[in-house]
């Protein structure tokens, strides 16, 4: 979980360092990713959302409990993306996809990622 910190730090210092969005906008968003990750965590460790190809959550199944956080976390994921995407001239796909990588990595055994043709697997 502590790599997870990391990330999303490392994420949001370089939208302050190249002045992407504002630094209170910013907080807002790193605010709401720290208040959603216990949930988060806790549907990925019931099997019931995994991290895409793409970069966002997903249901790995039928069930479709706290959609609502699920909604959330992927608007605001998309939101940091695009900032990343203006700044390094690509698109916000490409940083998704990017980002996508990285959370595989970091994904805990047993959580469900997704590989790069769209299966979803338990790490």
């Amino acid at each position: 979980m502590k790599n997870r910190y990391v990330v999303f730090g490392i994420l949001f210092f370089s939208l302050f360092l190249f002045g992407g969005i504002c630094l209170s906008f910013a907080q807002d968003i790193k605010t709401r990713f720290k208040e959603r990750l216990p949930i988060i965590l806790d549907l990925k460790a019931q099997g019931i959302i995994g991290e895409t190809n793409q970069g966002y959550l997903d249901f790995v199944g039928a069930e479709r409990k706290r959609q609502d956080i699920v909604e959330a976390e992927n608007r605001d994921r998309r939101i940091v993306y695009e900032e990343i995407a203006k700044q390094q001239n690509t698109t916000v796909e490409k940083v998704g996809q990017r980002r996508a990588l990285q959370l595989r990595d970091l994904a805990a055994p047993g959580h469900f990622v997704q590989d790069n043709a769209g299966n979803w697997y338990r790490k």
